[in-house]
């Protein structure tokens, strides 16, 4: 018969000291500065390990606005932001805000873009032995539509949220088993580059800039397999920037001008992909 051991004061204290914790259920140790590279890994094998496990090889990442919503959505915000100048007419930020929203409503044909590719790429087989997964930031805008895509052709989806104080939550159209949250942007885009063999920018703005330019320069510098870039929405693209004035001036090549095309529709879009691997099958890689 097994006998009660009574424990002292003295032992009872020091098994809920901070000291006695087990390293890896200590949050305080971990949410650390000297515990970085710890949590950078995790990040960087969390999705991996999961993904791996799914059979996840090759995906189509698809960047673009978070503020392009769909034109219920469009109209709602629209309402509620003239609602609040009504109320404050004199307000210079819900000034600037109607103004912003009003002149948003024309993107609204490439949110129904992103979805109709997404549903497209979703059931197209680009390659013989796998699918193209749609990936995105996990957010709303762009990133719900080409979700919404997905889902609607009754595809897995990725989601790569990343935490924010101005974020919303993930949209609902991710697959839950492909949903994860992010805190490091540097690992965030190493898992949207990493199985990436297509990536679709449409209009956007310093995030869809940085990710954008994040995979042109490892394309071009070799760091990457080349693979199809394709910039929605040619109107926007050639406003904002001025690719062939980056060549004129020297400071890239005008081959590199060949690492991306235009497009304006879903369809477009997938024929661009599927040209791209009919000319460069071996950039498909394993």
């Amino acid at each position: 018969m097994n006998k009660k051991i009574k424990v002292s004061k003295e032992v009872l204290a020091l098994r809920r000291a901070k000291a006695y914790r087990k390293a890896y259920l200590d949050q305080e140790f971990l949410s650390s500065d000297a515990m970085r590279p710890v949590r950078l890994q995790l990040e960087l094998q969390k999705p991996e390990m999961t993904l791996a496990e799914h059979g996840v090889k090759s995906t189509v990442v698809v960047f673009g606005s978070a503020r392009i919503w769909d034109k219920p959505q469009s109209e709602d915000r629209a309402a509620e932001v003239r609602a609040m100048l009504r109320k404050d007419p004199k307000n210079p930020i819900l000034k600037s805000k109607v103004a912003s929203v009003e002149g948003l409503k024309k993107s609204v044909k490439y949110y129904d873009v992103a979805r109709d590719f997404g549903r497209l790429v979703s059931q197209a087989d680009v390659f013989k032995d796998r699918k193209l997964v749609v990936v995105t930031g996990g957010g709303p805008g762009i990133m719900e539509a080409a979700n919404r895509g997905a889902h609607d052709a009754g595809a897995k989806n990725i989601g790569l949220n990343i935490t924010l104080d101005m974020e919303q939550g993930p949209n609902p159209y991710i697959s839950p088993e492909f949903c994860f949250r992010f805190h490091y942007f540097a690992i965030r885009k190493m898992h949207f580059v990493m199985r990436a063999r297509a990536l679709v920018a449409f209009p956007g703005g310093f995030g869809t800039m940085d990710e954008l330019f994040e995979v042109l320069t490892l394309v071009q510098t070799g760091k990457k397999t080349r693979l199809p870039i394709i910039l929605v929405g040619k109107d926007y693209w050639t406003d904002v920037i001025n690719f062939p004035n980056m060549a004129k001036w020297g400071y890239i090549a005008k081959e590199d001008l060949k690492l991306f095309r235009y497009a304006e529709t879903g369809a477009e879009i997938l024929k661009h992909i599927q040209d791209f691997y009919k000319t460069y099958p071996l950039a498909n890689g394993k």
